[in-house]
């Protein structure tokens, strides 16, 4: 019972992001709308970390199977694919940089900071 209450959160969230992406005219994915509004109700406490851990958890743990349709998909248009084959792989390649890049930096502001209290003193 337990789960199914943290996947009715996490589901509830998914369902505001829907209802914005409808409401503003923005080009963002539902699924962000979503993501940051998770995000902020756990930072504010309005969520806790308790509440959608163990279902959160188990949606990381699956998450490689989740894009099987996605690669099916994309061998059944093989066909259009092929024509921009060097494309593709060249946006592949530059985003895959990029964001690993972006990844690591934000990661290394994030330890920096972490060991710095308020007043900007180490701990």
């Amino acid at each position: 019972m337990k789960y199914i209450k943290q996947f009715c959160i996490i589901l509830l969230f998914s369902f505001i992001g829907e209802v914005l992406n409808h409401l503003i005219p923005l080009p963002v994915p539902a699924s962000i709308y979503g993501m940051l509004l998770l995000f902020l109700a756990l930072l504010t406490g309005i969520v806790k970390l308790g509440q959608v851990e163990g279902t959160a958890q188990f949606l990381i743990e699956i998450m490689p199977v989740m894009f099987i349709p996605a690669a099916v998909g994309l061998l059944e248009s093989w066909g259009i694919v092929r024509e921009s084959i060097v494309e593709f792989v060249a946006v592949m390649a530059v985003s895959t940089v990029v964001v690993m890049a972006a990844a690591g930096l934000v990661t290394q502001l994030v330890i920096r900071r972490g060991g710095k209290d308020k007043k900007g003193e180490t701990k």
